[in-house]
């Protein structure tokens, strides 16, 4: 669970020369050490030791980790001077998050700038990577490709909502295309010529997201500079919050605050800033569940939850599957300079049956791996990547054992024919259902005729 947050803390910063990460105990789990030019010490060393004894002049008095991993308060842009169990010196500029799983600390993370002086990296602080806000990156509405009647009622809906200002949800599993929708919105708006601010909620400790969306005023903690939040930023634009039932309650709270009185305060300050943002939020499970989970909060959900979408899965979207595959192929023949016409046939069955559990981004990364493997001009089966032929449980029709009355042996073979259908189900031929199951053709010619199969 803790390194689910490195790859959100590495997007936030202009650079980072070293990360590492603790658990509860101070024992490092995770450690990345970026310029080992600088400072020569590697993450098989020190990962599963306690930090302590990778720096033994630490305790639990003055090691930023350890401090805050007891307050839970974060330490920005601390100047560090540290001597590790090699006598190796580095002097750093630091800053330390908690990390949380819902109110309980769940480890900490310090971020990491050498001060190099051959280089002249002396008065640097860790810093915000700026935003893009190339208004031409935008997806639009012509972006949302799509053949099947759910997108298409939901292509004419972002045309009917987008001229409002009311707060929306969005709702959709991973990969179904969540923030091209509110950028088509957006695009799509009256407010399209102002900023579009995406952010993820997921995976980033409450702290740093508050002054990550409401900005700090200088001096209001060590190292803090005059800085906007994304409130700020996104002022007369759209405010895109993802994931936001990963977001700790406590801030939730803080938001919807925000959103309610639309004026935002800067960490430290007193002053109240009114701010004119559309919030256009999503989240990856249905909001109900999340509120009784208490994952979200009610009166947070009837805040952000004005006009709500349902993004489908691929999986129900079956007009799609074979029509956006075409439409990737398009894509990657120009990017890799290839002739691939289609899919094979057989190919098309598969695809079809499948549950395409990363929905549209997982199709697109299918097809990007077939280009890469195929030697034809057509993909075909054997192009395709082996986790597609496992065969999961919840695929299949297979009895409750408690429940059932059956000896073991008719379990087994109810649970083998169940297998066989599946496979032959999801195949063009008897060789590709044996590909899928993993054994030869003649064993599956036996076992069909076994079970009275039909071929």
């Amino acid at each position: 669970m803790l390194q689910s947050y490195i790859k959100q803390i590495l997007s936030l910063y202009n650079y980072i020369d070293a990360i590492v990460m603790v658990d509860t105990n101070g024992i490092i789990r995770y450690s990345d050490n970026f310029r080992t030019d600088i400072y020569n010490l590697y993450s098989e060393e020190i990962i599963g030791k306690y930090i302590c004894d990778i720096y033994p002049q630490l305790n639990e008095h003055n090691s930023s980790l350890l401090k805050v991993l007891k307050s839970g308060k974060a330490i920005l842009n601390e100047t560090q001077h540290l001597v590790n169990y090699k006598q190796i010196e580095i002097d750093a500029v630091n800053s330390t998050f908690s990390l949380k799983s819902g109110n309980k600390i769940i480890g900490a993370v310090e971020i990491s700038a050498y001060i190099d002086p051959e280089k002249q990296r002396k008065n640097i602080t860790l810093q915000f990577k700026k935003r893009n806000d190339d208004k031409s990156d935008y997806y639009n509405i012509d972006d949302i490709i799509t053949n099947a009647p759910n997108m298409i009622d939901i292509k004419k809906k972002i045309l009917k909502i987008s001229k409002s200002n009311s707060p929306i949800l969005i709702y959709g599993d991973t990969g179904t295309g969540k923030e091209m929708i509110a950028q088509s919105i957006h695009k799509n708006s009256t407010r399209s010529s102002k900023p579009f601010i995406s952010q993820n909620c997921a995976a980033i400790p409450s702290t740093l997201l508050e002054s990550i969306l409401f900005g700090t005023l200088k001096g209001s903690y060590t190292g803090a500079e005059n800085r906007k939040g994304l409130f700020e930023s996104a002022d007369g634009g759209t405010l895109f919050l993802d994931e936001i039932n990963s977001m700790e309650i406590s801030m939730q709270a803080k938001l919807l605050k925000a959103i309610e009185n639309q004026e935002i305060r800067r960490i430290g300050s007193t002053e109240s800033i009114k701010v004119n943002v559309r919030i256009i939020s999503a989240v990856n499970k249905p909001p109900l569940e999340s509120i009784i989970e208490n994952k979200l909060r009610e009166d947070l959900f009837y805040r952000i939850g004005v006009i709500q979408i349902n993004l489908p899965n691929l999986k129900d979207r079956k007009n799609d599957i074979e029509f956006l595959s075409e439409h990737f192929i398009r894509e990657y023949n120009k990017k890799m300079k290839k002739s691939i016409i289609g899919l094979d046939e057989s190919v098309k069955k598969i695809f079809k049956n499948y549950n395409w559990p990363g929905n549209i981004r997982e199709l697109k990364n299918v097809i990007e791996s077939c280009f890469n493997l195929t030697y034809d001009n057509i993909i075909k089966v054997d192009d395709l990547p082996d986790y597609m032929f496992s065969i999961k449980r919840d695929t299949l029709n297979i009895p409750d054992i408690i429940t059932s009355e059956k000896s073991l042996t008719e379990l087994i073979e109810n649970y083998e024919k169940d297998i066989i259908e599946y496979a032959m189900k999801n195949s063009h031929n008897i060789t590709e259902a044996a590909k899928i199951l993993k054994i030869s053709r003649q064993a599956l010619n036996y076992k069909l005729s076994k079970y009275n199969m039909k071929k």
